[in-house]
């Protein structure tokens, strides 16, 4: 990845167009975003501010993200001071990872105040703080950083804002042609550019010293080149893969054979980078403690297979209990209270082999084949019981074994459906709020094939429920993965194209547990051709009359057919 100096450069130019805008709301998702919703140009915008220590960013987003249903106090403050607001600037500084927005709102009593938004764009290090204009005091921050934890800056409220110490560095933009001839006069490598100049990653400087190689000009030329595609908000918003490794840049990277994908601007891009690992982390915070009881009870669940195993080996020996009081009772006289064992011929036997009963030496003959009997019947029952409670296991399994498949591809709005259902099944207990949740109606998540059509997905089990038995109309398409977890999905037609099911196909792919896989089977059939069982759990149904296909789940084409 690289966001770094000259991604900020080129990010920083995008921003320009929220510049006059007015802030029309504010959100904090969590604990690690901001959201501002900008009336700029005649649109709404929304501007994402994030100091997640893995995915930190500034971009316009088009995602959709929940909101708690009480504001954090950082972003009550945030709305006190600055909503409403016009953006009046947008700027970085000195060729890193910070950029400043300058903002002119009301105070309580109507008077004018400008407030200075940092969004400062450090890995672990990263931090969102609003600074008063007139005092350079910290109103507040995401982050608060006592002189214990930093003795080079404070970041706490009534602090001076001392920006992050600057690097000895020169700043690409402003470096003069002198400055440049002089550092180019030797032959240089990434590490040297690095060591150099302000803002350049490992990505961008390999990319500097690639094209210097293909090109016959001068170094300083194709520095100031390389510069000026940033400066310029960047050429071609480039995304690739290599093995694991996710690779974006805000210019075309001549320097990688993989195959690229390119984007119309740096913020569509981001989403495409960032959105659904950003999501998965919001998830972790939410769910982390579900998630964790749900691999709790799987083992708890497996323990208890592994036992009933055992317990079923053990009743399965009542044939030979039955065997031993019928061969007592035919031999009553030829033992007596006090025998440790008696072998007789085993009548049952073809080969008429003898076989060698133990006995109860306190018990009469007739007590011992009782014995035995009591034994047959008894494990006779166990034998019923044991096959009905792994019966039960093996299905509690495949449910919770579901609902984790659930948790780790839910959105936050997801999770809470699912704690809920877990309530209602008698599982586990809801937490007590306060406020008092209106009741909604679970919300399938919406899609657009490329034809024009419309597809459902199912996020969770009452969202499946809801699809498949009230949404769905009898003629439409439904689909599932063959034999494998996963979501409900339903084309909202009555006639539709292959091109249409073989995207839907992907999709349930895609929402399944064979998300990493490739030819997955998906099964289609008619919506009327799905049952619910009596007494089954949420999300599990049967079905017949249908056909399969083979797909790959494609990430791409899920963002692309997002409604």
């Amino acid at each position: 990845m690289a966001y770094d100096g000259l991604f900020t450069i080129a990010m920083t130019k995008e921003l320009q167009q929220l510049t006059s805008g007015r802030i029309a709301k504010i959100h904090q998702p969590n604990a690690q975003e901001v959201i501002f919703t900008i009336r700029a140009n005649g649109v709404n915008q929304k501007l994402l501010f994030s100091i997640n220590p893995t995915y930190a960013r500034v971009h316009i987003t088009e995602q959709l993200i929940e909101n708690p249903p009480e504001p954090p106090m950082f972003c009550t403050l945030l709305r006190k001071h600055v909503d409403g607001g016009i953006i009046e600037k947008i700027e970085q500084l000195d060729a890193d990872r910070i950029i400043k927005v300058t903002i002119n709102s009301k105070n309580e009593i109507g008077d004018d105040i400008t407030r200075y938004l940092y969004a400062e764009i450090m890995g672990r290090h990263s931090n969102l703080i609003m600074v008063e204009a007139e005092t350079g005091k910290i109103v507040d921050s995401l982050k608060h950083l006592s002189p214990s934890v930093n003795s080079y800056r404070t970041v706490l409220p009534g602090s001076l804002y001392v920006a992050p110490p600057k690097q000895d560095k020169l700043n690409p933009i402003t470096v003069t042609d002198e400055q440049l001839t002089e550092f180019f006069s030797e032959i240089r490598d990434a590490n040297d550019i690095m060591q150099k100049f302000i803002g350049f990653s490992p990505l961008h400087a390999n990319e500097l010293i690639t094209r210097a190689q293909q090109q016959q000009i001068s170094t300083g030329e194709i520095f100031r080149s390389f510069i000026n595609e940033f400066i310029e908000g960047g050429t071609k918003p480039t995304y690739l893969e290599k093995g694991r490794k996710v690779i974006f840049s805000p210019i075309d990277l001549l320097s990688f054979d993989e195959k690229k994908t390119y984007y119309p601007t740096l913020s569509v891009l981001l989403d495409r980078v960032f959105f659904a690992r950003a999501e998965r982390d919001r998830v972790k915070q939410q769910a982390g403690d579900l998630e964790h009881w749900l691999h709790g009870e799987l083992s708890k669940l497996k323990l208890k297979l592994k036992k009933l195993g055992q317990d079923l080996k053990r009743a399965q020996n009542l044939e030979q209990f039955q065997l031993y009081g019928e061969l007592l009772m035919a031999n009553l006289y030829n033992f007596e209270r006090g025998d440790k064992s008696i072998t007789v011929d085993n009548y049952y036997s073809e080969a008429g082999e003898k076989i060698t009963i133990p006995l109860s030496e306190r018990k009469t003959p007739i007590e011992n084949a009782q014995s035995y009997y009591a034994k047959y019947n008894k494990f006779k029952n166990a034998l019923i019981k044991v096959e009905e409670q792994i019966d039960i296991t093996n299905a509690d399994i495949e449910y919770f074994e579901m609902l984790l498949q659930q948790v780790e591809q839910a959105s936050p709005a997801d999770i809470e459906e699912i704690r809920e259902e877990l309530a209602e099944q008698g599982y586990m207990r809801m937490k007590k709020s306060k406020r008092r949740k209106k009741p909604t109606k679970p919300a399938p998540e919406k899609f657009v094939s490329s034809t024009g059509i419309e597809i459902s997905v199912g996020k969770n089990n009452k969202q499946n429920d809801f699809l498949t038995f009230k949404i769905a109309r009898k003629w439409e398409t439904w689909l599932h993965t063959k034999d494998i977890p996963g979501s409900h999905v339903v084309i909202h037609s009555d006639n539709p194209d292959e091109q249409t099911i073989l995207e839907a196909a992907t999709l349930s792919a895609y929402f399944s547990k064979s998300r990493a896989s490739s030819a997955v089977p998906v099964d289609y059939t008619l919506a009327k051709h799905v049952k619910k069982p009596s007494g089954a759990k949420p999300g599990f149904v049967i079905y017949f009359e249908q056909k399969t296909v083979y797909v790959t789940p494609d990430e791409d084409l899920v963002m692309k057919l997002q409604k």
